[in-house]
């Protein structure tokens, strides 16, 4: 089946509003072939944070791979699926808005 995909499949899309203004929305595609700096067939784009500002984010942007970032930081990620990347930003985000 992928052998006969010519461009990118939209796998996951999904947006929330909050009332205190911040948004969160994630979004995955599954590729003919892995973007560069990835070894997997998977571009996403997960976002946490308030227009301006990203608080939390999780991508594999073209030549970078899979990272993460908090604020200005910026850290290597190990990517494994599309299911637990979305659980590892979901459980960063909870961290986020309800801290201990």
């Amino acid at each position: 089946m992928l052998a006969n995909m010519a461009k990118a499949e939209l796998i996951f899309k999904h947006r929330r509003e909050f009332a205190d203004g911040a948004i969160l929305e994630g979004v995955a595609w599954l590729l003919p072939k892995p973007v560069d700096g990835s070894g997997h067939l998977y571009k996403y784009r997960l976002f946490y944070g308030y227009p301006d500002q990203r608080v939390i984010g999780y991508d594999n942007e073209r030549g970078k791979g899979d990272h993460k970032h908090y604020l200005d930081m910026e850290e290597p990620y190990t990517f494994s699926s599309p299911e637990q990347v979305w659980a590892d930003f979901v459980t960063d985000v909870l961290k986020e808005r309800n801290p201990s």
